[in-house]
């Protein structure tokens, strides 16, 4: 097994506002998908490998109080001015974590979720 996670989805009330939100803040496409009961945009990825994907559908709201995935990032404080540009906001850190593990932070994004960030060391 490489990862414990192998898809995630980052719940969204407006998907155009997301989309608008998450390209200019971790610089990257987001590909639109159209299912009978759901929209998603999905991040860049490698198959196999961990993927993960904007979701919207009935059921699922964006919350702060959900899961947290951590999203990589090379350059933690230059992210982090993207998301402040974009209209999120950091609301913890950066924590150097021990042991060389890297840095850490959380965010809010513009649907409400909070959501981590991972800056290797």
């Amino acid at each position: 097994m490489k990862s414990v996670i192998n898809w995630f989805e980052i719940p969204v009330s407006d998907m155009d506002r997301a989309i608008k939100f998450y390209e200019p803040v971790m610089q990257l496409a987001l590909r639109r998908e159209k299912m009978d009961c759901a929209e998603l945009a999905v991040f860049p990825h490698e198959d196999p490998g961990t993927g993960g994907a904007l979701a919207k559908f009935d059921g699922v709201t964006p919350s702060l109080q959900g899961a947290i995935i951590y999203l990589h990032t090379a350059n933690l404080a230059a992210t982090l001015d993207r998301i402040a540009s974009a209209g999120g906001e950091c609301v913890f850190g950066p924590l150097e974590l021990p042991h060389g593990i890297g840095t850490i932070a959380l965010f809010t994004d513009s649907e409400g979720n909070r959501v981590g960030l991972h800056q290797p060391a």
